[in-house]
């Protein structure tokens, strides 16, 4: 399974919004999808008080790389990217101790 990190800004159509209109339109159009897009799994980190750079994180945990991109093309079927409500600051893809898996590749594994 590998990490892939989503760094995104709130848009101020999504700071217009009050927080529990928030968070009906982030279950219905985030959270929704990730029934249909098994072994995905979605965690949420506050950055705004933090950052100049995004608001927010997304760590996306995915099978393999075509379910990553199923889902962010279907996050930008959303509201969430056609209203829009955040902007993609940058997507950031990782493996998890890859150079372990390198190594171990190359026989160079200790």
């Amino acid at each position: 399974m590998n990490t892939c990190f989503m760094l995104v800004n709130a848009l101020p159509a999504w700071l217009r919004l009050s927080r529990g209109q928030r968070a009906e339109v982030f279950a219905q159009e985030v959270l929704s999808l990730l029934p249909q897009h098994p072994g995905i799994q979605m965690r949420h980190f506050d950055a705004e008080a933090y950052s100049a750079v995004c608001s927010d994180v997304l760590m996306l945990q995915v099978p393999d790389t075509k379910a990553l991109h199923f889902f962010i093309e279907g996050l930008r079927d959303s509201a969430i990217y056609t209203t829009p409500y955040f902007e993609i600051v940058h997507i950031i893809p990782t493996w998890e101790d890859g150079y372990r898996a390198y190594e171990e590749a190359q026989g160079l594994a200790l």
